[in-house]
């Protein structure tokens, strides 16, 4: 295992707080939309056909005054902020070694990791360290479906920003062109992850390092964290590239084996899973 760096481990953090900030801003922003649609006299069932939102989300939002906050889950045994008061009162006290601190909760019913801890216990050591928060971006508009008027979802766009065109059904397709004409960072994500899908199918790798460097300089943090990681291993992913073997087949079975496993749970036993797993042999 490679350990992380500083540097990764710092921008891992501003990256989950910038991620945060974005998701404030855009449900901000939808919850704007709804209220501004509410005032121009629209009922609930044309706001959820237009928004795409569930009904009782629309409900609580034009009733609240201000978004309101997201609750905050009970933690469990698997959290060390469950044992929180009991840490804290063994801190004050002086024992401030985790390992010491990992097997009193563990006695005491912790069922999670003792790097969850320490994440837990670095706030207590370092209290005045900071992370610098990087500047929110702007808030974008969201890309709208041409065909039905709704919001097009994130995890739609993720899904099509990795789909080839020549696979894109008529509404996936103006999807796309929606989404690559409302937002100039869908356009070159999904050119950067097309060219990497030509990549790995044209069996050449000379190209990989003006991609990774392409990757590097896009500006999105995802993108560069997966092009550091290729670095890593680079004569691995070259192999990959170039190799006509891969365990494709290996996974597949594997996945199979799984599916009728799950289908078949409870319900039978070895010999109908070994017949449904096995060729069927037709005698010559």
């Amino acid at each position: 295992m490679i350990p992380c760096s500083s540097q990764d481990k710092h921008g891992d953090a501003a990256h989950r707080c910038l991620t945060r900030m974005t998701s404030q801003q855009l449900r901000q922003a939808n919850f704007d939309r709804v209220r501004a649609l509410r005032r121009e006299g629209r009922n609930i069932s044309d706001i959820v056909r237009q928004t795409g939102f569930h009904r009782r989300t629309v409900a609580k939002w034009i009733r609240a005054d201000a978004l309101p906050q997201r609750n905050v889950a009970t933690p469990k045994t698997t959290s060390p902020r469950y044992f929180e008061d009991y840490l804290a009162q063994r801190w004050t006290e002086g024992c401030v070694r985790g390992r010491v601190l990992f097997r009193e909760i563990d006695a005491r019913g912790y069922m999670g990791s003792f790097s969850n801890l320490e994440r837990l216990l670095a706030k207590w050591r370092c209290p005045k360290r900071k992370i610098a928060r990087p500047a929110p971006p702007p808030p974008s508009p969201q890309a709208v479906d041409p065909t039905t008027g709704q919001l097009i979802s994130p995890i739609i766009a993720a899904a099509l920003c990795i789909k080839p065109r020549g696979l894109l059904t008529n509404e996936q397709a103006a999807k796309v062109d929606a989404l690559k004409s409302q937002s100039q960072d869908f356009a070159v994500m999904r050119q950067l992850a097309m060219r990497f899908r030509g990549l790995l199918r044209s069996k050449k790798a000379g190209k990989l390092g003006i991609w990774l460097k392409d990757a590097h300089h896009s500006g999105f943090y995802a993108m560069q964290r997966f092009a550091r990681t290729l670095r890593r291993d680079i004569e691995a992913v070259k192999d990959a590239i170039t190799d006509c073997w891969n365990n494709g087949q290996a996974e597949g079975q594997i996945n199979r084996l799984k599916t009728l496993k799950r289908a078949m749970y409870g319900r039978a036993g070895s010999e109908l899973l070994r017949a449904r797993m096995l060729p069927i042999e037709v005698p010559s």
